[in-house]
């Protein structure tokens, strides 16, 4: 089975991710459901929504962080002061949970993803989904990565928090493994990101730096209500966009509060259809729709004043006016020193059928 969004991104045209996390754990508190009820309902609004793929997070408390980690989140949105805490909140998800998910998302056409944080989830998650998505927190752990690389699926690595080298040493410990399509994500470790340190002009450097990789982005600023600052990434050329995803942006804690919702979603890709329809083809020549113009709007060679049969034209009989629909000013030696084979009054659009046998 091949990814529906690497494909996608091979070819040039956008995917969107929805960064589910655990933010089900609190739509199912809110609307009294069923864990997995409410990450099947994520997962059903986020393919309303026009949305590409979904994502998870698989981890457990006990093997991610020690008791004593502390947060690095806005504390004022998530009052959770140590990262054990947090995740050992959010961790009852094994792999029937993500088997029973990966089969809804096969059920009703949205891609199936969730970043593995240990050994044993990124085993079980080899048969649920097609393309392995790493961490920027792990983007350093070379035994991690080098074990999700020899897995030899395609791989989406964000950079948050790195240097090129740090950037550099990752590529080059996956490609030691695995020559699959890899995707590198531009991201900010920072929760939520202020749109001053966004720095979305990182996405140019790093397909400047790595010209055969796909460029992303990975994204935690705040939704504005025309979803401005991911249209600019993929302006600047990310073609894969991964954004939080919630139903309710207004919950406090987990990825809510910097989370995209149905509505944010739908106008992202209306914007995104928007801007490709906009961009067109490139391509340096006259379109179809210009054609009456141009012909309207150019100029042609025009008699500046009475021409009699017999004379002889010179440059001093001549202008330029619109339409272009005669003989163009840039033809004029063409027309220099052939003789008038009728009269040719003032104001008249000079064509060749006025010097007799004269060709075009």
């Amino acid at each position: 089975m091949s990814s529906n969004i690497i494909n996608r991104a091979q070819k040039g045209q956008f995917s969107l991710i929805a960064e589910i996390g655990v933010n089900y754990y609190d739509i199912a508190e809110k609307l009294n459901l069923s864990l997995m009820d409410a990450a099947k309902l994520m997962v059903a609004e986020a393919k309303n929504a026009g949305i590409h793929a979904v994502k998870f997070q698989s981890y457990k408390a006990d093997t991610l962080a020690s008791k004593h980690s502390p947060a690095y989140w806005d504390l004022d949105e998530e009052k959770t002061k140590s990262q054990y805490e947090l995740f050992k909140k959010f961790d009852s998800f094994g792999y029937e949970e993500y088997k029973e998910l990966s089969h809804f998302c096969g059920q009703i056409g949205i891609e199936f993803l969730s970043t593995a944080f240990d050994i044993e989830s990124a085993d079980y998650l080899f048969g649920l989904m097609n393309v392995y998505k790493v961490s920027s927190s792990d983007l350093n752990n070379k035994p991690f990565l080098a074990y999700q690389a020899k897995k030899n699926k395609p791989i989406l690595l964000s950079t948050g928090a790195s240097n090129l080298e740090e950037i550099i040493e990752a590529v080059e410990t996956i490609r030691r493994y695995n020559s699959q399509p890899l995707t590198l994500l531009h991201c900010v470790l920072q929760y939520p990101t202020p749109f001053a340190d966004a720095n979305l002009n990182k996405i140019l450097s790093l397909k400047k730096e790595f010209p055969d990789i796909i460029i992303g982005y990975s994204d935690h600023t705040k939704p504005t209500p025309d979803m401005d600052v991911c249209k600019t990434a993929y302006n600047l050329g990310a073609v894969i966009i991964e954004k939080h995803f919630t139903l309710d942006k207004s919950l406090i804690g987990n990825d809510h509060y910097h989370g995209m919702d149905p509505s944010d979603a739908k106008h992202l890709l209306e914007g995104i259809d928007f801007i490709e329809q906009i961009k067109g083809s490139g391509e340096l020549h006259c379109l179809n729709s210009e054609k009456v113009a141009r012909a309207n709007a150019r100029r042609s060679l025009v008699s500046l004043c009475r021409i009699p049969k017999g004379t002889i034209i010179t440059e001093d009989l001549l202008t330029y006016k619109r339409p272009g629909t005669g003989i163009s000013p840039d033809k004029i030696q063409s027309v220099l020193g052939k003789v008038a084979s009728l009269d040719i009054e003032e104001d008249t659009v000079i064509n060749y059928s006025m010097f007799g046998n004269l060709e075009n």
